[in-house]
């Protein structure tokens, strides 16, 4: 591609994606008017939005961020899991980064779960691609996604002991896998 292609692209994405955060819709905004439960604390940092929302209520705030004129979420570009250490409480949080690719908007939805019941619903049936983002993290931190249609190990074989990425395990595995 030439040069003066590039810089023409270039131009037209500048024109139509925000340059600051106020200038993109109150997502905080139109969920606490559709409902003042779904969000928690909010996190403004790097020119992005984290918003933590109760478990319980996810699959409908999900709903609400896919579907809401003015939103439009409709791609859920990465889901993860992060295990904050056995001494926090809650321990584990799974991190869903959303966009819009109509409005050029980047949402970062995070839910909290304690070790003793990591269970969170299943957004598979709001967007598809979540399937394989929630067997990885079901697989390496073991966050159980209730309702999720295939919910089983993606990385580590059948027979493998633990998750790997959670911050006990130890770090040249378990036998027969060790290193050693």
């Amino acid at each position: 591609m030439d040069i003066e292609r590039q810089q023409e692209i270039a131009k037209q994405a500048a024109a139509t994606t925000p340059a600051h955060s106020s200038d993109r819709p109150s997502v905080l905004a139109a969920l606490q008017r559709e409902n003042t439960d779904w969000a928690g604390e909010v996190i403004q940092a790097f020119g992005e939005i984290t918003i933590v929302v109760p478990r319980g209520r996810l699959v409908e705030i999900c709903t609400f961020l896919k579907t809401a004129p003015g939103l439009e979420f409709i791609m859920l570009s990465d889901l993860c899991g992060a295990d904050r250490g056995p001494e926090e409480d809650p321990r584990f949080e799974v991190n869903y980064q959303l966009f819009s690719v109509t409005k050029h908007y980047r949402l970062r939805l995070k839910v909290l779960l304690a070790e003793d019941d990591p269970h969170v619903p299943t957004v598979t049936g709001v967007w598809r691609t979540a399937n394989w983002h929630e067997r990885e993290t079901f697989d390496l931190f073991g966050v159980v996604f209730d309702g999720h249609p295939d919910l089983r190990r993606i990385l580590l074989p059948d027979d493998w002991q633990g998750h790997a990425l959670r911050k006990d395990f130890p770090l040249r595995g378990y036998e027969p896998y060790s290193l050693t």
